[in-house]
C-alpha cells in the first residue's frame, strides 16, 4: 500500500456506497480475482464525474465492465461510454453486466487491442480514464492526446505500481523491469508534455490526472 493501510481503511469507510448490482459485480471480482479498482479509487471517480459532468467517456480496459458501469451510475444523465477491451474470457462477462443494468444504450464495448482501435477512433471525449496494461500507457499517449477535448481530463489509474516506481530498476524483479521503465516514462511524459497539466496521487495504487490546455 502506498498510504498507510489503516488510514486507507478509515477513509474508505466512510463512503456512501455504491448500488447493489455494483455490489454484486466487484464481489465477484474478488473472488474471482478480476482486479477492479480500488475503493479509493471508486470514491475519486465519484466526484470528478459530479465536477466534470462529461457528456462523452472513453475507458481503455473494461475487465468486466465494473468502472463503466460505475460511470455510467454516476456520470450525468445522458453521458455515453465507449470501452476498450481485447481480454476474449472477460468480452462476454462484460456484455452480461451492461445488459443486465439496462446499460446496453450508454455503455459501447469495443473488441480488440487497444492500440489498433485507439488509431482508428474519431471524435473527441471530456473524460478518457486509462486503467489498461501499465506497460502501454506509454505507447497509447499519443492518440489519446489526440482524442481528448481542450480541457478534458485524462485520469491514469495504478501509475505508481504498489509504491515500487519509486526503487531502482534493480530492486525491482526481473520480469517487471520494462514496465517500471515504462511507467517512469509515461509519468515524466505526462508532467513535462506541453499540452498537459498533471497531478500525481497516492490514491489507491497511483493515479494521474491530467487537464488537456487550450491551444496557444
Amino acid at each position: 500500500m502506498i498510504v498507510d493501510d489503516r488510514m486507507s481503511a478509515f477513509i474508505d469507510s466512510l463512503d456512501r456506497g455504491n448500488t447493489p448490482f455494483l455490489n454484486e459485480i466487484e464481489k465477484y471480482a474478488i473472488e474471482t480475482q478480476v482486479p477492479i479498482i480500488r475503493k479509493s479509487m471508486q470514491s475519486l471517480l465519484k466526484f470528478l464525474l459530479a465536477y466534470a459532468k462529461p457528456k462523452k467517456i472513453l475507458e481503455v480496459g473494461t475487465a468486466i465492465g465494473f468502472s463503466a458501469l460505475l460511470m455510467s451510475e454516476y456520470a450525468p444523465e445522458g453521458c455515453h461510454i465507449t470501452t476498450i477491451e481485447k481480454y476474449e474470457k472477460r468480452i462476454p462477462i462484460a456484455r452480461e453486466n451492461f445488459k443486465r443494468a439496462g446499460k446496453e444504450e450508454a455503455i459501447t464495448l469495443l473488441e480488440g487491442d487497444a492500440t489498433d482501435i485507439l488509431r482508428e477512433l474519431e471524435g473527441s471525449f471530456d473524460i478518457i480514464f486509462m486503467d489498461a496494461a501499465k506497460g502501454q500507457y506509454i505507447n497509447f499517449l499519443p492518440d489519446i492526446l489526440r482524442l481528448l477535448s481542450p480541457g478534458g481530463l485524462l485520469i491514469s489509474d495504478n501509475v505508481l505500481q504498489d509504491g515500487d516506481i519509486i526503487e531502482s530498476r534493480f530492486a525491482v524483479t526481473r520480469r517487471n523491469r520494462t514496465i517500471h521503465a515504462r511507467m517512469r516514462e509515461y509519468l515524466y511524459e505526462l508532467k513535462h508534455h506541453p499540452q498537459l497539466e498533471t497531478v500525481v496521487l497516492p490514491v489507491g495504487d497511483g493515479v494521474t490526472l491530467s487537464t488537456k490546455l487550450p491551444e496557444k
